[in-house]
């Protein structure tokens, strides 16, 4: 499956988790938090230092969810996003975007290699922002660049 199939099928998905949301407000995670729910999501916030994110509960842990959820947005430093991928296979999770806006992001080649391992569908990088319809001014000039550099996922 190309990338581009990976971010659509992605964002048809309905209940997602963000695992790495911040507890401060103004934080990007939190941003991204709200575009998910202002669009019709179901969005589970993941943070094993928070105990409600927003007014919905936050969890420790992917695998602390119920009902679960179909996918996984991951927001945290590359070196824990093996252990989120592990937490997803253990949970059933068989979708997981790692978030990569500028820098390295949440992508790390060993958590990638778990995703085939486990038969996890993902989405290595990019921010979920490019693919959003009507999405704000910056997303869509990050992703112009995107295409002009041929990053941008066909």
């Amino acid at each position: 499956m190309s990338v581009r199939q990976q971010i659509d099928d992605f964002l048809a998905l309905k209940r997602i988790a963000i695992v790495g949301i911040s507890r401060t407000d103004g934080d990007f995670t939190r941003m991204v938090f709200r575009e998910f729910v202002k669009r019709g999501y179901e969005v589970v916030p993941v943070n094993p230092a928070a105990e409600e994110i927003e007014g919905r509960p936050c969890f420790a842990r992917v695998q602390d969810i119920q009902p679960p959820v179909d996918g996984v947005l991951v927001m945290t430093a590359p070196s824990v996003t093996e252990q989120i991928v592990r937490d997803c296979a253990e949970a059933g999770v068989r979708r997981v975007w790692m978030h990569r806006g500028e820098g390295i992001g949440a992508v790390s080649d060993r958590a990638l290699e778990l995703c085939q391992e486990y038969g996890i569908g993902v989405v290595p990088g990019f921010c979920p922002y490019m693919f959003l319809s009507e999405t704000g001014f910056i997303h869509r000039v990050h992703g112009f660049f995107k295409k002009m550099g041929g990053t941008y996922p066909n």
